[in-house]
C-alpha cells in the first residue's frame, strides 16, 4: 500500500511537472507553468523524504531554510539582464548535486561500516551491481563538465572572465587525453567499484574537461552553451536517480535532459547553425577578414535627435520596435510600452517584431515586454514580421545588432552568414538607438547603421525614448 501510494504521488507530480513545461511554452501561460513545475518538484520531495527518512529532519529543515533563503535573495535582487547568468548557476548546482550524491552512494554500498548508512538505506541494501556503477560514473563524469562548464558560463556572461574565445596550441588534442582517461577511469570504476578514489579521479579529469570544453566558446553562442548545460544537467540528474533507484529522479531527469536539447537546437535553427560548428566553431573564434569599422561607417552615418524622430512618427501609420539586450541594460521597456501608447491614440499600428536570439536567452525580450503589458498579440516572430516591414513607416531599434546585420543575407563570409535576421533594412526609415557604433557580439560591423534610410539616436535606450515620447507629445497637443 505504501508503495502504491508513493508512485502515485511520483505519477503526479510527474504530470505537474509535463504540464508545467507545456505551460512554459507560451508567455500568457508561463506563471501558471512555473507554479506547476514548482508544486510537482515540492511534492516529490516531500514524498521522498517521508519514504525514505534519509537524513535526520533537524538537518533538512536547516538545509531547506537555508536554500530557501538563498533562492529568495536571488528572486528578488536579480535583474532580468542578468537572468541568462542564474540559470546558468542552477545548471550547475545541479550538476555538482549530482556528483556528490553519486559519490556518496558508491561510498556507502562500497564500504562497510561508513558514515551513517543514509545512501545504503536509501538503496535497501543494494550491493554494487552494473546499473549502480554505470549511472555513477556517468552521473559523475556528466554532472562534473555540467559545473564547471556552467561556472565558466556564468564568468563570461557576467564578464569576470573574458567573453571572447580563449584558445591554445594542442587544445584539442589535450580535450581527446582527457575524454580517454575519462573512459579509462569509467571502465576502472565499473570492474573495480571498490576504487573509489578513482570516483574522484573521475570527476577532477571531467571538471578540467568541463572547463577546457566551454573556454573557446565566445559569448555571441553563450546561450546556446547554457541550453546544452541545462540539458547536461538533467543527464546527470537522472543518472543519479538510476544510482539511488529512484523512478522520480530518473524521470525529472529526463524531462530537463530532453527540453533542454530540444531548446538548443531550436536556437541552433534560430542561428543557421549546427551544435557542432557552436561548441567547436563559435562566433568570435575565427577570423574575420570583411571591411572595418572605419571602411563601413566613414562618413555615412547620420545622427538625429528626439525632435526629429517625433516628427518621423507624427505622421507615421506603423510603426515596428525591435528590442534588444540594449534594451534590457537600459530597462527601457516600460518607456517603449508608454511611447507605444501614445502612437496608437495617434491611429498608429504598433508591433514588435522578437528575434528568437535577441538578448541572452530565448524568451528574454518576452519576458521583458510581458513585465512591461505590452499585448501578447502584438509580439511578432520573424515569419510573420519579414513580410510587414516593407509596409511599415518607421522601425525603431533598442539595442539589437547582430540580429539586424543584413550582411547575414549578403555576405556568404560573414560569421553570422545565413543567420535568420528581422529585414529591418527594408523599412522606410530605421532608427537605431544606441551607445556608440561598437560591434555586437559578432564582432563586426553593421552596414545598417550607415544605410541611407538609418539615423541614429545614441544615448541610454530608456532615455532615448522618453526624450522621444516627450517631443511627440509636444508635437501632437501644441
Amino acid at each position: 500500500m505504501r508503495i502504491t501510494i508513493i508512485n502515485l504521488a511520483y505519477l503526479l507530480a510527474s504530470a505537474l511537472f509535463i504540464f508545467g513545461l507545456k505551460g512554459l511554452t507560451h508567455p500568457r501561460t508561463a506563471v501558471r507553468g512555473n507554479m506547476l513545475g514548482a508544486s510537482g518538484m515540492l511534492l516529490a520531495i516531500v514524498v521522498t523524504l517521508f519514504d525514505r527518512k534519509i537524513i535526520d529532519f533537524k538537518l533538512i529543515i536547516l538545509g531547506l531554510l537555508i536554500g530557501a533563503v538563498i533562492g529568495l535573495v536571488l528572486a528578488l535582487k536579480i535583474q532580468m539582464t542578468a537572468m541568462p547568468q542564474l540559470v546558468a548557476l542552477f545548471n550547475g548546482f545541479g550538476g555538482g548535486a549530482s556528483v556528490l550524491v553519486a559519490g556518496a552512494a558508491l561510498i556507502e554500498v562500497t564500504t562497510p561500516g561508513s558514515g551513517i548508512g543514509v545512501i545504503r538505506e536509501a538503496l535497501a541494501g543494494a550491493q554494487p551491481s552494473l546499473q549502480l556503477t554505470v549511472a555513477t560514473v556517468a552521473s559523475g563524469l556528466i554532472g562534473a563538465v555540467t559545473f564547471w562548464g556552467s561556472l565558466i558560463a556564468f564568468g563570461k556572461l557576467q564578464e569576470v572572465l573574458t567573453t571572447n574565445p580563449v584558445l591554445f596550441p594542442g587544445q584539442k588534442a589535450l580535450n581527446a587525453v582527457l575524454s580517454l582517461a575519462a573512459i579509462g577511469l569509467g571502465g576502472w570504476i565499473v570492474m573495480n567499484p571498490e576504487a573509489t578514489f578513482a570516483y574522484w579521479a573521475l570527476v577532477a579529469v571531467g571538471s578540467l574537461l568541463g572547463v577546457l570544453l566551454t573556454i573557446p566558446i565566445g559569448g555571441a553562442d553563450m546561450p546556446v552553451v547554457i541550453s546544452l548545460l541545462n540539458s547536461y544537467s538533467g543527464l546527470a540528474a537522472a543518472s543519479t536517480g538510476f544510482v539511488l533507484s529512484n523512478n522520480m529522479l530518473i524521470i525529472a531527469g529526463s524531462l530537463v535532459g530532453a527540453s533542454g536539447i530540444i531548446l538548443t537546437m531550436i536556437m541552433c535553427k534560430a542561428m543557421n547553425r549546427s551544435l557542432t560548428n557552436v561548441l567547436f566553431g563559435g562566433v568570435g573564434a575565427e577570423v574575420t577578414t570583411g571591411p572595418g569599422a572605419d571602411e563601413v561607417y566613414a562618413g555615412k552615418v547620420k545622427s538625429t535627435s528626439g525632435d526629429e524622430v517625433a516628427m518621423l512618427l507624427e505622421g507615421a501609420r506603423r510603426v515596428v520596435f525591435v528590442p534588444g539586450y540594449g534594451m534590457a541594460v537600459a530597462q527601457a521597456q516600460h518607456a517603449v510600452k508608454a511611447l507605444a501608447n501614445i502612437l496608437e491614440t495617434n491611429g498608429c499600428e504598433v508591433a514588435y517584431a522578437v528575434h528568437p536570439v535577441a538578448g541572452r536567452m530565448p524568451g528574454h525580450m518576452n519576458v521583458l515586454l510581458a513585465e512591461a503589458d505590452v499585448p501578447y498579440d502584438q509580439l511578432k516572430d520573424m515569419d510573420e514580421v519579414n513580410p510587414t516591414f516593407a509596409q511599415t513607416d518607421v522601425a525603431i531599434i533598442i539595442g539589437a545588432n547582430d540580429v539586424v546585420n543584413p550582411v547575414a543575407r549578403t555576405d556568404p563570409t560573414s560569421p553570422i552568414a545565413g543567420m535568420p535576421i528581422l529585414d529591418v533594412d527594408y523599412a522606410r526609415t530605421v532608427v537605431v538607438i544606441k551607445r556608440s557604433l561598437s560591434p555586437g557580439f559578432a564582432g563586426i560591423p553593421n552596414p545598417l547603421f550607415a544605410a541611407d534610410n538609418t539615423l541614429m539616436f545614441f544615448g541610454d535606450g530608456k532615455q532615448a525614448i522618453q526624450d522621444i515620447t516627450a517631443a511627440l507629445k509636444e508635437a501632437l497637443t501644441g
